[in-house]
């Protein structure tokens, strides 16, 4: 797999957008609408577009247990298959820690709280700009 390479000379720092300035993408609208819906928690949206191969957007959202993060995932993915983007790469879904949903354009990215919180993918993403998440607050 090939690696990301920075160059400093036009490295630019990801934006954190919040959840009522996503952008206008058809397939990131319906990934955040269906994610306010299953009521997922601290829901962060960043915009990958020019900085990375990998996807336009990435979405990170809590669940409040295993239990409400693998529904949220199989839903999630099966509406996206069903509004016509495709098929769904879902990653995690045994445990359900941390399941990573891979829908091409947007990648979705759902925790447990203290699992997000170890990991901070908010902070690694932002380049510093985004604040630590912590791991209780709703």
């Amino acid at each position: 797999m090939p690696q990301a390479q920075a160059h400093p000379a036009q490295a630019e720092p990801a934006r954190v957008l919040p959840l009522t300035k996503a952008g206008t993408a058809p397939l990131l609208d319906l990934v955040l609408q269906h994610l306010d819906d299953d009521q997922a928690q601290e829901i962060v949206t960043i915009d990958l577009e020019g900085k990375s191969s990998i996807a336009d957007h990435m979405v990170i959202a809590s669940g409040r247990s295993t239990r409400q993060v693998a529904s949220i995932a199989q839903k999630l993915a099966e509406k996206i298959k069903q509004s016509g983007f495709g098929p769904v790469k879902l990653e995690g879904l045994p445990a359900a820690d941390w399941v990573l949903l891979d829908a091409g354009d947007v990648v979705v990215h759902l925790f447990r709280p203290e699992v997000r919180s170890f990991y901070n993918l908010e902070r690694m993403w932002a380049f510093g700009d985004a604040p630590p998440v912590a791991a209780g607050s709703a």
